[in-house]
């Protein structure tokens, strides 16, 4: 219960962070301005989400809400999908009928238009997270969901409408008891509790494997019977620390149209000693997860954010029957950013600056963020420097969920981005301060030799209104280069914001295209060399909390593109180009190699 009990940053630690947010640094250049403006109206998004809470507090009620920018039609626009809960079982439908997921088409003139019953996606399920992927390769991407009670995958029929392939696929269908509500809720045999997912070829044979988060052991019965009290009387939402752990799944791509469950096989369940007599525990509690490379030795990488028990980072090596993973996070440095557990919910890795590789892991409100530097490649060693790169204090007090790594000025640093929200509706009552509602927050790196994050403190025009904010991803949703954002907001309305920076030149974009590779060459590591300095980009478009951002790779610059590898997926084999025009995107293609 310590999480209820937690209150805000004492006065004095707030002095010195804003002492510190405001004292000349060496090493630094002055912000460049970034604006953002709603458009979410003017560009036609009406998705409304939708969590299924009737008073009793159920977990999954506060957890879900997430977005992934899919290019179903392969148009060249991207388009966005929304992830939605239902009611309960036995509960009724809202009076506009039964809320599903939402597919929006990019229309290519700044605006969307709603095509979720044409496309078949107009389901009511309870899901979480969502992931796209070609996994049958043949050209065009699918949706899989996770969703309390199972998963559900959904085949893109040529970009004119989705199937769902869930049992064909090899998924167990999943379970939505059809009972009343009464029985519902005296229910105690667990029902699957997924939240984030991600595609990955983590055996380099050229076809999309998929990771899955679980989060907790979760029944209604279990939820129900926890005591959990907020100041005043009302029941509050259970902590995760008083429910069992989950373990986490990987399903290897057999042959393009089925999977099999292999996590046991490949090292994926973590579990540690339980009482004498009964079988060991499950560890993990999982929320986000990112694929990365950051040994670089070109095979892809797990890193995954647990929320009240240690982060665990999957390292891909070689086993006596092909890839499988080891579970590091101790000896890594990863697991823990003060010796002992946060409350980890979203996740992001990147070079934040020419060879300086960090993760970012969005935590529970009273601890800052993560920010977890590669000190070492060899072996592998991260250290947390949040303290000393400016988001130890502004990131305290909020609870973080979407985190995103990406280039909104486009000046060759990334910035930081957490869209924040409590999950507790009466918070305010229970911890003076603290609100349900709470504004995103957008961190400018101006740093120049290490990373230095400066939260910006926007106009109200330019800003983030308050919200229960959960997924979010971005996007160039109107083709000008720069990178905009959209949110979602749980049971409530999602965002479009448009990103209107002052307008560069020096950028360009990549798209892949992979031949023995997997189609969108998910997995390839993208290099720039530009004025004497290198940017790289790993291609894995899960980033931050149930979402997937765009898998078109943006690059600013500081002069013109002198050379670009791309390291494709299951290879060490490089391709390179030169003489690229910046100031627009490029598809590059995987040559034939044997």
């Amino acid at each position: 219960m310590k999480r209820l009990l937690w209150f805000g940053i004492p006065l004095a630690i707030a002095a010195i962070a804003l002492a510190v947010r405001f004292w000349p640094r060496a090493g630094v250049e002055v912000a460049a301005p970034i604006r953002f403006i709603e458009v979410t109206g003017a560009a036609g998004i009406r998705f409304q989400h939708f969590n299924g809470a009737v008073g009793d507090k159920l977990l999954p009620e506060t957890m879900s809400g997430g977005v992934a920018v899919i290019d179903f039609d392969r148009d060249g626009w991207p388009d966005l999908f929304f992830t939605n809960g239902c009611p309960w079982p036995g509960q009724p439908d809202p009076s506009g009928g039964p809320p599903t997921q939402a597919l929006y088409r990019n229309r290519s003139d700044g605006t969307f238009e709603d095509v979720t019953a044409a496309s078949g996606l107009a389901v009511s399920i309870y899901a979480m997270g969502t992931a796209v992927g070609d996994y049958d390769n043949d050209g065009w991407p699918d949706l899989f969901v996770s969703t309390v009670g199972g998963h559900r995958l959904f085949r893109n029929i040529e970009g004119k409408r989705f199937e769902e392939a869930t049992v064909a696929a090899g998924f167990p269908q999943s379970e939505w008891p059809a009972v009343s509500y009464a029985s519902f809720r005296e229910r105690t045999d667990p029902l699957i509790f997924p939240a984030s997912a991600a595609f990955l070829d983590y055996d380099g044979d050229g076809r999309l494997d998929l990771f899955v988060c679980q989060y907790v052991a979760w029944s209604p019965g279990f939820d129900l019977g926890v005591k959990a009290i907020l100041t005043g009387g009302k029941r509050a939402y259970v902590p995760p620390q008083l429910f069992p752990g989950a373990q986490c799944q990987l399903y290897r791509n057999v042959d393009g149209r089925r999977f099999e469950d292999v996590s046991k096989d490949v090292g994926i369940l973590v579990s540690e000693a339980s009482d004498p007599g009964r079988p060991p525990r499950a560890v993990g509690k999982s929320l986000g997860v990112v694929v990365c490379d950051p040994d670089g030795d070109g095979w892809p990488d797990l890193i995954v954010a647990n929320d009240t028990v240690r982060n665990f980072f999957f390292h891909n090596i070689a086993g006596a029957n092909g890839r499988r993973f080891e579970e590091i996070g101790l000896y890594a440095g990863l697991a823990y950013a003060d010796a002992r557990p946060r409350g980890g919910m979203g996740i992001d890795a990147a070079e934040v600056l020419s060879d300086q590789f960090a993760v970012v892991v969005a935590n529970f409100t009273n601890e800052p963020n993560s920010l977890f530097q590669r000190m070492g490649a060899s072996p592998l060693r991260f250290v947390d420097v949040a303290g000393n790169v400016g988001l130890a204090g502004p990131s305290r007090s909020p609870m973080k969920f979407g985190a995103l790594f990406a280039d909104f000025d486009r000046d060759g640093r990334l910035d930081l981005f957490t869209n924040n929200g409590h999950l507790e509706p009466d918070i305010a009552a229970a911890q003076p301060g603290q609100s349900y509602r709470q504004s995103a927050q957008l961190y400018h790196n101006r740093g120049t030799d290490k990373p230095q994050f400066d939260l910006l403190e926007l106009p109200e025009n330019q800003g983030f209104p308050p919200i229960v904010g959960r997924g979010c991803a971005y996007l160039d949703f109107d083709g000008d280069g720069d990178l905009d954002l959209v949110l979602v907001e749980n049971n409530g309305p999602a965002r479009l914001f448009r990103n209107d920076s002052p307008p560069r030149t020096d950028w360009v974009r990549f798209h892949l295209a992979g031949s023995k590779a997997n189609r969108d060459a998910i997995g390839a590591e993208i290099t720039v060399e530009s004025s004497g300095q290198m940017r790289r980009w790993f291609v894995a478009p899960t980033h931050g909390y149930l979402s997937q951002s765009e898998i078109t790779a943006t690059f600013g610059l500081s002069g013109g593109v002198d050379r670009v590898t791309v390291r494709w997926p299951g290879s060490r084999k490089q391709q390179e180009w030169r003489g690229l025009e910046t100031g627009k995107t490029h598809k590059l293609n995987e040559e034939n190699r044997p």
